[in-house]
């Protein structure tokens, strides 16, 4: 491999958190007494700020309740979603084969760090990634390039030696942004004919895939 850094996204890249970020969604909505949604419709909005998520669902911009609506999520996601998050299957090899090839991994993500840190910590690979950059790490969230360039930052790269890996193109508009090269995963709600839009490397089925070549 050519790159000696490898940053992935986290939702959708590396885990499943699809049922607790859906119960927080419908919890928040029915406490507020918005009409909960399905769950492909908040699928969707994965990798969006909850505030943006919020607004692209409700079609809703007002301040006072996106706050409301903040709060609620925040409570029940604070119950249920380290719990409820699923890692792939490949997950685990692929950091721990990275890492014993000397490559530095990280993580960029537009959710909370302390989340990453517990869901890591619950399935005892916390210590296979180096950085991780959550939502509030950052002032300017994805595709804002702030957080991906923190983490090279901070790990002391040089921009040709990494690569980042996504599933959405929010991911892909980041790695373009910030200069670095992109491989994508079709884990996501994203497809494959989606991302020739953008510079790309790979786009794989699985992380696996990506790295048994």
């Amino acid at each position: 491999m050519k790159y000696s850094t490898v940053i992935f996204d986290f939702d959708y890249t590396l885990a499943d958190a699809t049922s607790g970020i859906v119960s927080s969604f419908n919890y928040a909505f029915s406490k507020l007494d918005i009409p909960c949604f399905d769950r492909e419709s908040i699928k969707r909005t994965v990798g969006l700020p909850l505030d943006k998520a919020f607004i692209q669902l409700t079609k809703n911009e007002n301040e006072v309740l996106i706050n409301q609506f903040l709060s609620l999520f925040r409570e029940k996601a604070n119950e249920v979603m380290s719990r409820d998050t699923v890692l792939y299957a490949d997950t685990v090899n692929t950091l721990e084969r990275l890492k014993r090839s000397g490559l530095n991994t990280g993580i960029v993500t537009t959710k909370y760090h302390f989340r990453i840190v517990e869901t890591l910590n619950m399935h005892g690979v916390l210590d296979l990634i180096d950085i991780i950059v959550g939502g509030e790490d950052v002032k300017v969230p994805k595709p804002s390039p702030e957080g991906l360039l923190l983490a090279i930052n901070s790990l002391s790269e040089q921009l040709d030696n990494v690569l980042y890996i996504g599933d959405s193109l929010i991911d892909a508009k980041t790695a373009l942004a910030a200069n670095v090269d992109f491989a994508a995963v079709t884990t996501g709600t994203t497809m494959e004919t989606e991302f020739l839009q953008y510079p790309y490397v790979k786009i794989v089925k699985s992380l696996s895939e990506l790295f048994n070549e």
